[in-house]
This record gives structure tokens, C-alpha cells and sequence, in this order.
């Protein structure tokens, strides 16, 4: 229905046809991400080594929903179930969104701003006027040589989305936010 919407409200826009072309146009720009399943303690992330861990090594809590089932592998027919983690981590992939600043000629024009175009007249405009980014350049000489080095700012914030406090569900957004761009960029 929101696919119908949209393509009413933006005659002229090229809206894919499904939510499953939708996750492929995505995945095809880049901006995908990966599923991470966690302790739902938050103790460890079930990833790399531990992937195929079936409960926490810190708190011993299990890496699965527990279902009313006897055995969590079948259903009623003998069809076989996926099980369900408790915890999903969404990662964001920082790799591929970086690359893509840097992959129209202006939007690398505005990664070196910083350097090539900023007025440093002693007044704080942006993160590059501020003595944190001139003590991180002076502690480390060989980063901010390049200008193209990008540098990050991090912000979370652990909110429950639909304002209802005695519910488990909730979202912790962390933002990677690039210094190197203009005030104002859009």
C-alpha cells in the first residue's frame, strides 16, 4: 500500500513495484545490511566464531526463542522450522557508504571542504574550528595530512519507538555522522 502511495504522489519518480524490488534496488546501491544475532543481555554477539553458539558464554542465556514445542526443529507435519533468534543486530554496512561519498566528483569536492575551502578565521563554525579536530590533528600528523581522510562523529540513543515503556521492544540507533562535510550539506 505504501508503494501505491508513493507512486501516486510522485507521478514522474521510478518506485519499484514490490517491497521484495525494493530490497533489491537497495541491496544494489550498496545500502543493504547484515543481521547479527545477539545475547538478548547484550553480553556477546552469536557472530564469526561463535555464530552457531547455542547459548551466551557470559550470562548462559539461550540464542534462541523458546517455543512450546518439543522438539524446536519440526512442526505438527514434520515440516522443518528456522528458529528464531532473540536478539537481531542490524549492521549497517560503513564500508560501501563511505565509498559511495566519494563516488560523484562533487561529493568528494565537499569530503576535502574542510581543508580546501574552510575560513579559519578563529571563530567555531564547524567541527573543523573546534580544539578537539586541532588536538587530534596535531596528536596525529600522518591522518590529517590527507584531506580525504574522513572523520566520524558517533551519537546513540536507546528510545522505544511507540512510547510504551513496559513493552521489551526497543531501538538503539547508532549514528556514524562525517565531519568533513559543510554545515548545511544536504
Amino acid at each position: 500500500m505504501l508503494l501505491e502511495f508513493l507512486r501516486e504522489m510522485f507521478l514522474f519518480a521510478k518506485i519499484p513495484q514490490s517491497c521484495q524490488d525494493m530490497k533489491r534496488l537497495i541491496n544494489d546501491l550498496g545500502l543493504g545490511y547484515d543481521k547479527i544475532h545477539s545475547c538478548p543481555n547484550d553480553c556477546m554477539l552469536y557472530w564469526g566464531d561463535q555464530k552457531n553458539q547455542q547459548s551466551c558464554h557470559v550470562c548462559g542465556k539461550s540464542h534462541w526463542m523458546n517455543r512450546n514445542t518439543e522438539d524446536m526443529n519440526t512442526d505438527e507435519g514434520g515440516e522443518q522450522l528456522r528458529k528464531k533468534p532473540v536478539k537481531v543486530l542490524r549492521y549497517f554496512l560503513l564500508i560501501p557508504r563511505l565509498q559511495r561519498l566519494f563516488m560523484s566528483s562533487k561529493t568528494t569536492d565537499y569530503m576535502r571542504w574542510h581543508n580546501d575551502e574552510r575560513t579559519d578565521d578563529g571563530l567555531l563554525r564547524t567541527p573543523a574550528d573546534s580544539l578537539a579536530w586541532k588536538l587530534f590533528d596535531s596528536k596525529f600528523p600522518s591522518f590529517a595530512s590527507d584531506p580525504r581522510n574522513v572523520r566520524l562523529g558517533l551519537a546513540a540513543d536507546d528510545f522505544n519507538p511507540f512510547k510504551i515503556m513496559s513493552t521489551s521492544y526497543s531501538t538503539w540507533p547508532v549514528v556514524l555522522v562525517p565531519y568533513n562535510l559543510p554545515h548545511g550539506f544536504a
